[in-house]
């Protein structure tokens, strides 16, 4: 059993003023793994106190001394990346092949689409032509608070921390309880590369305590958060007393529309990626909306693919899907695929229950719903699993209506040979990101959303600017 009780503040590992054990649970084994601490307000308090009276000097710090730290920071990462890969699948299920290159990798890919950003960021620069004495600065806006996600922890906590520390922010960050080791890791690798004590600070606990400690603390300039729209419903009322910034990366729906000269890979494309990280990823092509042209065939491919799909053990090395999170989020994608086929969905593959051969750990069946409607429950609500709904169209006007007809706007989808309907589809989707014929988006490109699904912008320039004040300057004397 791992015994990982205490917290990281101040630039030393300490043990939380109140103890509280908690278990984390392997969720391929449904047993408890590790032993954490839970946090308590108190907690909380020391570790802004340690982010406030180290701020002065790190915002101080000249910003090309701030990216070398970084850039050590990166080193450390990088050396220690299997690491990180191990302690990821134990702690949230992902096979160890995707917890390397993916989940622990997207730190690595963050962190150094980061760096780039920050070496041409103009931290002071005029405001533009006609307007001499104007310019445009940015400062560090304070301590900020990072609360994150057990899906994707690494993706989130250097989406978070990296632009934070470059901006000449101090913070304290707040992992899912669900998923902490790899950020008490992360810790370590903030440790070993030398930034100074009290400018990064970690405090285990749940959203009810330390969540909303810090979401409503006054000496909190800031509140980074991503997870569910509840939460960040929760989140953005109780930092309104203090008028803090709060950004929020939420939940998503995101409609994959297959038109019907579509390369050949597309349904086949949608299909792997929904399934990816057992569909636990807020960007997930959940709803596919196939052009009548091709549907049978559409659905020939998704049947076939999700009955290829391998589910398993996530130590061993392999393609296969891992387990869903916990119980609870087990039965909620239960309750939904039992919904899906009352409605009136067509099971095409998978369905409730255990996969075939297993009798323990929260697997879930790679499951496939056909000639689905714009009102079932499994095309509006986020399921978060391995979960398809397919619906079939007629025209482009429907499709685009059926995936806008949403309270989500995370990533859209289309697949099309058209570059005329392409560049429509672009403008058209209502998404903070639109992804097309399978291009992933580009490197330092943001990361977020519009409406419930909140409208942070995370990574490259913008996740810089996110914690940055924008200050006008007006009679400055150049050079």
């Amino acid at each position: 059993m791992i015994e990982k009780r205490q917290f990281y503040i101040n630039g030393e590992w300490v043990a939380p003023l109140a103890p509280r054990d908690h278990d984390v649970i392997d969720p391929s084994t449904e047993e408890a793994c590790a032993i954490i601490s839970l946090g308590t307000s108190a907690d909380v308090d020391v570790a802004v106190k340690a982010a406030k009276d180290a701020l002065p000097a790190w915002r101080a710090t000249p910003p090309a001394e701030r990216i070398a730290y970084v850039e050590r920071l990166l080193e450390v990462y990088k050396a220690r990346q299997q690491e990180m890969a191990e302690a990821i699948s134990l702690e949230m299920g992902a096979p160890i092949d995707l917890a390397f290159a993916a989940q622990a990798g997207a730190g690595i890919s963050h962190i150094t689409n980061c760096l780039t950003a920050a070496k041409s960021f103009e931290w002071l620069h005029p405001l533009g032509d006609g307007t001499p004495g104007a310019m445009i600065g940015y400062q560090p806006i304070g301590v900020v608070g990072l609360i994150t996600p057990w899906n994707w922890p690494m993706n989130q906590v250097t989406l978070k921390v990296a632009p934070a520390l470059v901006a000449g922010c101090t913070m304290v960050l707040k992992p899912s309880e669900e998923a902490p080791l790899s950020s008490m890791l992360f810790a370590e690798f903030v440790h070993e590369a030398g930034i100074p004590a009290g400018v990064f600070n970690l405090v285990n606990g749940d959203g009810m305590g330390v969540g909303t400690a810090l979401s409503g603390h006054v000496d909190i300039e800031m509140i980074s958060f991503t997870g569910s729209t509840r939460a960040g419903r929760a989140i953005s009322k109780n930092a309104a007393e203090t008028l803090k910034r709060v950004a929020l990366e939420l939940g998503g729906k995101g409609a994959n529309l297959v038109f019907a000269d579509a390369d050949d890979a597309a349904v086949e494309r949608g299909v792997k990626h929904m399934f990816n990280n057992s569909g636990q990823s807020c960007n997930a092509p959940s709803r596919m909306l196939v052009e009548r042209a091709i549907y049978p065939q559409a659905l020939e491919i998704a049947k076939k693919v999700a009955e290829e799909t391998k589910v398993g053990n996530p130590r061993e090395h392999g393609k296969h899907i891992g387990p869903v999170i916990n119980k609870s989020q087990y039965d909620k994608i239960q309750g939904l695929i039992e919904k899906g086929i009352a409605e009136g969905a067509t099971l095409l593959a998978g369905g409730p229950g255990l996969p075939e051969g297993v009798n323990r750990g929260y697997y879930v069946r790679p499951t496939v719903f056909a000639d689905c409607t714009p009102d079932m429950s499994i095309m509006n609500e986020e399921i978060f699993g391995p979960v398809l709904s397919i619906m079939p169209f007629d025209t482009e006007e429907e499709a685009v209506k059926v995936a806008n007809d949403t309270e989500y706007g995370l990533t859209n989808y289309a697949q099309t040979q058209d570059p005329e309907r392409l560049r429509r589809m672009a403008m058209q989707l209502q998404a903070g990101m639109i992804e097309l014929n399978g291009q992933s988006r580009g490197a330092g490109s943001p990361f977020g959303g519009i409406k419930a699904s909140g409208r942070a912008r995370e990574g490259g320039r913008w996740g810089i600017e996110e914690f940055c004040d924008v200050i006008a300057i007006s009679g400055y004397a150049a050079e």
